[in-house]
């Protein structure tokens, strides 16, 4: 049973940057795709970024795109979420989350795995 954590969050200024890490026990990492989301309070889990087993392949929300970068350290066996240019608005639980297949997934019911997330908090 594979599970995934996440670290890496916390309070920010707006326009700041911060870096989400998901790591995995009990499996590889890099055996799957992974996939960021998050969840504001009193909204639905929204899809970020995604990223491919092979780590050539990323997809992002339109939210995301040209702020955030999602890569993979295959020698820690994590997958990484920079944040740059924080807004309020991105405000939210972050979780990350992997499929059963290598392919990128933005759907929260493809995912197999989650981890518990991590609260990103930034102030205006």
């Amino acid at each position: 049973q594979v599970q995934l954590e996440e670290s890496g969050g916390g309070l920010a200024q707006a326009g700041s940057s911060l870096t989400l890490s998901c790591a995995a026990s009990g499996g590889t990492l890099s055996n799957y795709a992974v996939t960021w989301f998050r969840q504001a309070p009193g909204k639905e889990r929204e899809f970020v970024a995604t990223l491919s087993a092979s780590g050539t392949h990323a997809y992002y929300a339109t939210s995301a795109m040209g702020r955030f970068t999602i890569s993979r350290d295959n020698a820690r066996d994590t997958v990484s979420l920079q944040m740059n240019s924080l807004k309020p608005e991105d405000t939210a639980v972050y979780y990350c989350a992997a499929g059963r297949s290598s392919f990128l997934f933005t759907s929260a019911g493809a995912a197999t795995y989650w981890g518990q997330g991590t609260q990103v908090t930034v102030s205006s």
